[in-house]
């Protein structure tokens, strides 16, 4: 990471990122063991990179304890807000204080162990919805479409996590199935994390998915880093080739949507 020469636009938003603690408890069973990577770390990153602000992504790791992600926000209230996972009977007294917190979305997360499914929506989505929270998911391809028609029956936003994780050498179905569900106007997507998702050498298919998507939906496509790229210990990510990806693979007409835009309503509206 040290010496970033790449420059994302003035003023980017990284809708998703990670921080841990040495000190705080780990799940069991878990996905993965993390490397400690701090708030401080991500700074670091992020003034290389010209990233301006940033949103906390409560790692699995963690389950449903939210203190490192929280202590993280009241360090850089203007800069960061927060997604956490919570129980679907979290009170509304503490879902106002984690409002105040700077906290604007719950986690679904369908892919690794200690989280929450979805039918945590049923009773999780009437009482966020008045603080004007979306519900992150983190899902697979196959459940696209359901996700589309969750936010819908329950009148709520969603942000689907890393293009839903779809194959792209070749771009298939699941490409068609997320444009359908931006369609529907409920849905926001994350281009990041090309690197979890099966493609060519060359991100060709990273580049094809992304381009369709931007033509007719760039409104709908969020940026993230991903960073610190959890689970990939054993072959970590070029930093600088990852954001050089992201500003090749997005139209340059599209720069201003989905680097800064379309981030603010869903985390700093208030």
């Amino acid at each position: 990471m040290s010496g970033l020469v790449v420059k994302l636009p003035n003023g980017t938003a990284d809708s998703h990122f990670h921080v841990f603690n040495a000190d705080a408890p780990l799940v069991t069973p878990r996905s993965y063991t993390p490397r400690i990577m701090t708030l401080d770390d991500w700074r670091t990153y992020a003034d290389l990179a010209g990233i301006e602000r940033g949103v906390l992504v409560q790692p699995s790791v963690y389950g449903l304890d939210n203190r490192v992600l929280l202590t993280a926000l009241t360090g850089d209230a203007d800069r960061l807000r927060g997604v956490v996972v919570i129980p679907p009977d979290t009170s509304t007294t503490e879902l106002q204080r984690l409002d105040r917190l700077g906290v604007r979305a719950v986690r679904i997360n369908l892919r690794n162990k200690a989280g929450i499914g979805l039918d945590a929506l049923q009773d999780l989505a009437p009482r966020i919805r008045p603080l004007g929270w979306h519900v992150q998911f983190q899902v697979g391809p196959e459940a696209i479409a359901a996700v589309a028609e969750l936010a819908q029956k329950h009148d709520i936003n969603g942000v689907i996590d890393h293009l839903a994780f779809m194959p792209l050498d070749p771009v298939g179905p699941a490409l068609d199935d997320m444009l359908r569900a931006l369609d529907g106007g409920r849905i926001h997507v994350k281009i990041s994390a090309p690197y979890r998702m099966r493609d060519t050498a060359n991100s060709d298919g990273y580049r094809v998915a992304v381009a369709a998507l931007a033509a007719s939906h760039a409104h709908r496509l969020l940026w993230a880093s991903d960073w610190p790229h959890t689970e990939l210990f054993d072959s970590m990510v070029d930093d600088v080739s990852l954001l050089a990806l992201s500003l090749e693979a997005v139209p340059a007409s599209a720069h201003d949507l989905v680097f800064l835009r379309n981030a603010v309503p869903l985390y700093w509206s208030h």
